[in-house]
């Protein structure tokens, strides 16, 4: 029998678990998954927006893979620096595929960026959606105004949830003490700040259109900066996703009352009135974000740009001030080394060779990436299925040769020998009963648990 160990619960983590228990070439694979976290799916637990219960029921495929005979879920694992030593998993498992994706965001390099009420947007991500390492942050929701820096999927997400109404989020899993935090918001004001212009927007069609549908928001566009676009006039020779959010962006100018030049104008439908406005502005990169560390952010100071004809942008010296007591930067995300791999610091990924990890060079036997980790944070959720069979191709064609090392027994009972305090699949299972109780007592559908201690005891709660 094949033992494998893969590092990560999330997309990647379970997609190569699949490719690995559905192959015929090497029937008797028996895979242990391991996550830092009491609780299964990555990203797509602690990564989608509450809102987008579509996505999020990805959760449902995710399980039929986990719950299979021969796959082992085993939380609250941590491996690397303060945990399990890799050299520990590789005398436990034939092979060990790391899935760990890229846990941390890129930084802007300008000043003030440290300043009271500066933060990552996928902070306030793990913060609304229950990521338990989170649980004692907090925003300025008092603010006026916010400013998410970045034109990706995740900068929408998070300027949706901060102009979405408490009771609309009450519907979802966010956990109880961000619905009430976002119910006391005093934000009036969204800016979501890209430094090129809409043609060259991250963000899917899909999202940029939820943006107009929130009852509670206006969304606010200039038409002199889109038109600071060359593919604005003209969009047939972009991509799909690039042309259609153009023609998102068209169709609102167009709507609120044409393409007045210095006009801001609201979608859908022209006029205001709703309690919260989200301004898309384009072709300004930031340079400063303005403030003191006693009293905070007061703002963000922009340097407008303009297409400098090879596919980028460069500042023309014209600056602009935006107020702001919150801002949100959402410029990327980037992976972190791992302790006892090689790690590419310019790249933020492993080396390797088709999933295989490279050590000087030569592959190192029984040690694979796949996700993030891998490639980069690049792709949506379905493009970790092909890197994750990539990897399991060449770790099966690897696989005579693993085979032959003698292993312990149980590496379950070697992992406990070892104080790891595991959360297995039973034990996630009451955390979802847990979490589903504390819906029926609040008055709402699933709530998540927010915090270590609430979810290692629910785990824990009947257990023999």
């Amino acid at each position: 029998m094949l033992r494998v160990a893969v590092i990560g619960s999330g997309p990647s983590g379970v997609y190569t678990a699949q490719a690995l228990v559905g192959q015929e070439a090497v029937p008797d694979v028996e895979v242990y998954v391991l996550d830092r976290l009491p609780c299964p799916y990555g990203l797509v637990r602690y990564g989608v927006a509450p809102d987008h219960e579509k996505i999020k029921s990805l959760q449902h495929n995710l399980r039929t893979v986990l719950e299979h005979p021969r796959v082992h879920f085993l939380g609250n694992v941590d491996v690397g620096a303060g945990g399990l030593d890799p050299r520990e998993l590789r005398r436990l498992f034939h092979a060990v595929v790391y899935c760990v994706g890229a846990a941390t965001d890129r930084h802007l390099g300008i000043p003030g960026e440290e300043l009271p009420g500066s933060h990552s947007a996928t902070g306030f991500v793990s913060w609304y959606s229950a990521h338990p390492d989170a649980a004692g942050d907090s925003f300025p929701l008092a603010a006026r105004s916010a400013v998410v820096i970045g034109v990706g999927n995740v900068a929408v997400d998070v300027a949706r949830v901060l102009a979405r109404g408490a009771d609309e989020l009450a519907r979802t899993d966010v956990p109880q003490a961000a619905l009430g935090a976002l119910a006391e918001s005093r934000i009036e004001e969204v800016w979501m700040v890209g430094r090129r212009g809409p043609s060259q927007a991250k963000f899917t069609t899909k999202e940029l259109r939820e943006l107009g549908t929130l009852p509670g928001a206006d969304v606010v566009v200039r038409p002199e900066e889109l038109a600071l676009d060359p593919a604005y006039g003209d969009s047939a020779g972009l991509p799909a996703v690039n042309r259609r959010n153009v023609e998102v962006l068209r169709g609102w100018a167009a709507q609120a009352g044409g393409e007045a030049e210095g006009a801001e104008v609201g979608a859908p439908g022209g006029g205001y009135g709703k309690r919260r406005r989200i301004h898309l502005r384009f072709f300004l990169r930031p340079v400063e974000i303005l403030g003191d560390p006693v009293s905070g952010v007061r703002g963000v100071r922009f340097e407008r740009t303009v297409p400098d004809g090879s596919g980028g942008v460069m500042g023309i010296g014209q600056y602009e001030e935006i107020a702001a007591q919150l801002v949100l930067r959402s410029v990327g995300y980037k992976g972190t080394p791992q302790p006892g791999l090689p790690f590419d610091a310019a790249t933020g990924t492993v080396p390797h060779a088709e999933g295989r990890v490279l050590r000087d060079g030569a592959p190192s036997p029984g040690e694979y990436v796949a996700g993030w980790i891998k490639r980069g944070p690049t792709g949506v959720i379905g493009t970790n299925r092909p890197c994750a069979k990539q990897t399991v191709a060449a770790l099966l064609a690897d696989a005579e040769a693993l085979a032959r090392r003698p292993l312990p027994d149980d590496p379950v009972a070697e992992l406990r020998r070892a104080g790891q305090r595991l959360v297995r699949w039973p034990g996630w299972l009451r955390i979802e009963a847990a979490e589903a109780a504390l819906g029926r007592e609040l008055g709402r559908t699933t709530v998540k648990i927010a915090d270590w201690p609430g979810l290692l005891v629910a785990a824990a709660d009947g257990e023999r």
